[in-house]
């Protein structure tokens, strides 16, 4: 890879990466169960403790109908709950359910576990280095996609 232009490369590095930590979503070890989508959609609603339907497509980047067909199979499944807004009824709030609570816990403690065992795999001289790039690469990407 050393003959690409540097450009190439990123993209090169992290469709590799990408593909490597995909190994994950095959293996379920992450997301116990549930799809993907749903992992991700469960560790939002967790962490936000309670959250709205647009503001869970907002974080997650996708559309609101899709959206809404993840958080039906999360409801079909007894996972999440979703009430009227007490504030304002026009809107729906998401949150997660006894069930929910329980799988979002394991998903947590799963991927938790498994960066850590990365992070230590980490030469010592080179974590934080490690941790810098990636929150400036994190930020490009974020500027290029709001542009």
């Amino acid at each position: 890879m050393t003959d690409m232009n540097p450009s190439k490369e990123l993209r090169e590095r992290i469709r590799k990466l990408e593909k490597e930590l995909g190994v994950l979503k095959d293996s379920q070890l992450s997301c116990c169960g549930v799809t993907l989508a749903q992992c991700h959609a469960l560790v939002e609603i967790g962490r936000a403790g309670r959250i709205s339907l647009s503001e869970l497509a907002r974080l997650l980047n996708l559309e609101n109908s899709s959206m809404s067909r993840t958080v039906d199979k999360l409801v079909t499944k007894g996972m999440v709950k979703r009430d009227i807004d007490p504030v304002d009824r026009r809107y729906l709030v998401i949150n997660l359910t006894a069930r929910g609570e329980e799988v979002y816990r394991k998903i947590e403690e799963n991927m938790n576990l498994f960066f850590e065992k990365i992070y230590l795999a980490l030469p010592a001289e080179k974590r934080n280095d490690v941790l810098e790039s990636l929150n400036v690469l994190l930020a490009s990407v974020e500027k290029v996609r709001d542009e």
